[in-house]
């Protein structure tokens, strides 16, 4: 197929690279034209502009974006609307909150234009092994541009999910079960750390990794991680988060189901980025205060 993608971030250059490898033609823009650049050598068709991007497409078209959730999302698919033409596809696989995908799918409908969500996973290892792909919008157009889905994703690495909003949907799930998994490695490996006895983290993971009921991929990199550093000394403790987590937890309770460990390790991530833990300092001096606990000063 013929398809624009807009944004060649770490995602957006990689999924160029594995289209273009995979026998599709692809345009391109981002506002680094250093970035457009590089996918040109690869055999993109540079833009400049989007303006200049939907010009290269024959309709009906097809425009893939993965820029930054929020405000640049919005502002992207409102540009390219004013630009496209009825029956072009119009495809979202940044990490969009669902109900952004939703609103999106209505202002693209009013046009005629089709929306499709698609949440991606994969990351930086996209290129080498495939992109899990899951798909929202009318099912009719998630066939018509299902050779790009193909392409992106490895075996069984795709799924139509239903209606708009429900691919992004999926993926923020996803990640919030991420942020469980993640809090739960990173906890253990403190535990270890910390313990009296001489352990080697790298061995450790190794080991887990062969047959191990909790082997995993997450497991495999936290091998690769303290292969390069044992004790990671290199690296701070302060954990960011994009959004996912946030709106899983926030859907949770909408939905009334309880999910304490995808909201702790949410809440974990917010300490993290605390030098110092003004609740802490809290509980420290009650504890001296009823129980002539001692405390440390700074």
């Amino acid at each position: 197929m013929k398809l624009g993608m807009v944004g060649l971030g770490r995602m957006g250059g990689a999924m160029t690279q594995r289209l273009i490898e995979g026998g599709h033609q692809v345009a391109v823009y981002d506002p680094a034209a250093a970035a457009v650049a590089q996918a040109a050598k690869l055999g993109a068709g540079p833009s400049g502009s989007l303006a200049d991007l939907v010009k290269q497409l024959s309709t009906p078209r097809v425009v893939w974006i993965m820029v930054p959730a929020g405000a640049i999302t919005t502002g992207t698919v409102m540009q390219l609307l004013d630009l496209l033409s009825p029956d072009d596809v119009l495809i979202d696989g940044g990490n969009s909150k669902y109900t952004d995908s939703i609103e999106h799918a209505a202002m693209a409908e009013k046009k005629g234009v089709h929306f499709l969500d698609a949440g991606t996973s994969g990351g930086v290892w996209g290129l080498k092994v495939g992109y899990c792909l899951m798909v929202g919008g009318k099912k009719a157009i998630f066939d018509r541009v299902e050779p790009i889905f193909k392409t992106l994703a490895p075996a069984d690495g795709y799924l139509y999910t239903g209606e708009a909003g429900s691919g992004h949907f999926v993926k923020m799930v996803h990640n919030g079960i991420e942020y469980g998994l993640l809090q739960a490695y990173g906890e253990g490996f403190e535990i270890l750390e910390k313990s009296k006895y001489p352990l080697d983290l790298h061995a450790v993971a190794h080991l887990w990794n062969q047959g191990s009921v909790i082997r995993s991929w997450l497991c495999e990199l936290a091998e690769s991680a303290f292969a390069r550093e044992g004790h990671l000394e290199s690296i701070k403790g302060y954990v960011d988060d994009s959004g996912e987590g946030r709106w899983t937890v926030q859907a949770a309770l909408e939905e009334n189901v309880p999910a304490p460990v995808l909201t702790l390790s949410l809440l974990a991530r917010l300490r993290s980025r605390q030098e110092e833990s003004f609740s802490a300092k809290v509980i420290a001096a009650l504890r001296n205060e009823f129980g002539g606990h001692a405390v440390r000063k700074e």
